[in-house]
């Protein structure tokens, strides 16, 4: 293997470490929401504030999910398993792109779905959102996940293609 096929090889590689542990790091966070708005709170200052004592709109709405989280899961604490469900479907697609850890190549179709994927979340962060009335500031902070995605899903997918390119020609001339 030319020392360009390992550069590219290597490059794939973080690209799909990079994917796995952004999947990873994202569901594992899904399961304790709870504790995470109580903190993020403190952080900005609002532990003692309600929503209408917010001093600015990502405040205020952090205190709302908080309070709403505290309010549903007091009463409805199975309410919680949708994003238990959050957390293992983001795991499995991680455990997913360790095909690509393994077998670059044969696995290159996994950037292409990472790349829908990411792009799908932005007409679902959208219409959800509005649906579901999550203010306008939030949903483009959900989309910037898809965007942030894309880009190492892109490079591996690119990377992949100019390894292949390189495999092709070096048996041609074999």
């Amino acid at each position: 293997m030319s020392l360009r096929e390992q550069t590219l090889r290597r490059r794939v590689l973080t690209c799909a470490w990079v994917i796995v542990i952004g999947l990873v790091l994202s569901g594992v966070t899904a399961l304790p929401l709870q504790h995470e708005l109580d903190l993020l709170a403190l952080l900005f200052h609002a532990g003692d504030l309600t929503p209408a004592e917010a001093k600015s709109d990502l405040v205020r709405w952090i205190l709302i999910v908080r309070d709403g989280l505290h309010d549903t899961y007091a009463k409805y604490p199975f309410i919680g398993y949708g994003t238990d469900w959050l957390a293992f479907g983001h795991i499995v697609i991680a455990i997913a792109f360790v095909g690509v850890l393994q077998h670059p190549l044969r696995n290159s179709w996994l950037f292409t779905f990472g790349m829908i994927a990411c792009v799908l979340v932005l007409p679902f962060a959208l219409i959800a959102g509005e649906v579901r009335d999550i203010p306008v500031f939030w949903r483009f902070i959900d989309c910037s996940f898809g965007v942030f995605g894309f880009i190492p899903n892109w490079l591996g997918h690119k990377w992949t293609r100019k390894l292949e390119q390189m495999r092709a020609a070096s048996l041609r001339f074999d």
